[in-house]
């Protein structure tokens, strides 16, 4: 019986007597290289790529404690993705969650049983497996459904995808409207992106951070002299954007004072600097968006009708996140990637109990909350899988051990399992062969397990 050379397994280990066991009674399942120190596994692994690890945290100068092998972790030697077991004597508690924290997956303790250790390694391999056709599987769908820089396969972000070429094609005056997070910032930029003005300047104007004072100067400039302070002449952000976009955001928040003056200058096509006499030619792109209910505003006096009618020429609506849930996961996922690079942190999944409620979720702060949810997730999360209550999120009907944060060994053997048949499923396209397949089980076995986990394909 001959070893499968996509099976590469590198062994860390100081020990010649443990390498030469692990070498014997591995050797004929996987394609063995032998590391007997730092040096030794940082060549192996420039010279090739292991799906997974074994290692010795008690590594030379120091065999008798962790502190190599842990530093090993933290300098990030062994790539992102690679699945690790720890191979050690050391049962320590915190030497334990520290090296979970750093990526491990399993540990092994010695004196080492083959059968065990070969159990860990195999389940290991097909979890690397799973998750590189995941990876390749996100890739896709980031390339067909990533719309300069914004993620979404809905229906709803199909239309407004589509809304933002169209709007992008023309000269018009564009009006954004939606909830908080949503986005409208980053539609405002594509659609300039898209647009013939791209080469031009984008200037963001924020009509609600603005103080009232100063929000005249600040859009039109002053000349100098022409208020205490104005030791000399200063253009205004309408001037900076000649050519381009502007993007007046939050336009709900500008003042009706303003609201005259702002109309005047779209409909001149000129601004005039306060204290000056004449009037300055512009060519520009206005993009607004709102998380107001502009009609309402009109209706109750606050929102000059001309001014709006002059803005809504082409509408946008930014859906919120509650509204397009098929895109929540792949949200997620790609804000975990995103982070966890950024903090060279190992590689990271959702549980399918996180999908579930995150689905159910209604996400009031939209996609910003998502994301802050996700990064409040990489800083507590103490092992490879993100639960309910690392994001924030309050999972109905669980146990009180649960509830703490703490899982009994059963549980999480359980959600694992469930999360591992949940992936398969996805990856095979709900084929119930391929995802026994890849889980390495019969047919009639995935359809126990389908039906243990109350799992529907």
């Amino acid at each position: 019986m001959y070893s499968e050379p996509s099976r590469k397994l590198l062994i860390i280990e100081d020990e010649p007597s443990v390498a030469k066991q692990l070498q014997w009674g591995l050797g004929s399942k996987f394609s063995i290289t032998v590391a007997a120190d730092t040096e030794q596994a940082s060549r192996a692994l420039a010279i090739s790529s292991f799906p997974v690890v074994t290692l010795d945290l008690g590594l030379p100068p120091f065999p008798n404690n962790p502190t190599v092998g842990l530093r090993l972790l933290e300098e990030g030697l062994i790539p992102a993705g690679t699945k690790i077991i720890v191979i050690t004597g050391n049962a320590e508690e915190e030497t334990a969650v520290k090296a979970v924290r750093l990526g491990v997956t399993d540990f092994c303790q010695k004196p080492v049983d083959l059968g065990d250790l070969e159990v860990l390694i195999s389940r290991a391999f097909r979890m690397y497996e799973i998750e590189a056709a995941s990876e390749r599987q996100q890739l896709a769908v980031n390339q067909n459904d990533n719309f300069h820089g914004m993620l979404g396969t809905s229906p709803l972000m199909q239309i407004l995808f589509d809304k933002i070429r169209r709007a992008a094609a023309t000269d018009f005056p564009v009006l954004i409207m939606g909830e908080t997070g949503t986005g409208k910032e980053i539609i405002s930029q594509t659609v300039h992106r898209l647009s013939q003005r791209r080469e031009k300047p984008f200037v963001v104007i924020n009509c609600g951070a603005i103080p009232e004072q100063l929000i005249e100067s600040e859009l039109f400039g002053h000349e100098k002299g022409a208020f205490t302070g104005a030791h000399c002449s200063r253009k205004g952000k309408f001037e900076d954007a000649n050519g381009g976009t502007v993007f007046l955001d939050e336009i709900g928040e500008l003042p009706l004072a303003m609201q005259v003056k702002l109309l005047r200058t779209l409909q001149e096509a000129t601004v005039e600097r306060v204290g000056g006499r004449r009037p300055i030619p512009l060519s520009l792109r206005i993009v607004a968006a709102t998380n107001v209910n502009l009609e309402q505003a009109v209706a109750a006096g606050h929102f000059r009708q001309d001014l709006y009618y002059r803005l809504n020429v082409i509408p946008l609506a930014a859906p919120p996140l509650r509204e397009r849930q098929d895109d929540i996961a792949i949200l997620a996922r790609h804000f975990i990637e995103q982070e966890s690079k950024s903090l060279r942190l190992a590689r990271l999944t959702l549980s399918p109990a996180s999908l579930t409620v995150m689905n159910g979720h209604p996400w009031p702060g939209n996609v910003r909350e998502l994301k802050n949810a996700v990064r409040r997730a990489l800083a507590t999360v103490t092992g490879t899988v993100i639960r309910p209550a690392d994001l924030g999120l309050s999972e109905s009907g669980t146990a009180e051990g649960e509830e703490q944060g703490i899982d009994s060994l059963a549980e999480t053997r359980r959600r694992a399992e469930a999360e591992a048949v949940t992936q398969a499923l996805t990856l095979s396209g709900n084929n119930i062969s391929q995802a026994a397949r890849l889980l390495s089980v019969s047919r009639p076995t995935m359809h126990d397990l389908l039906k243990k986990h109350k799992i529907t394909n």
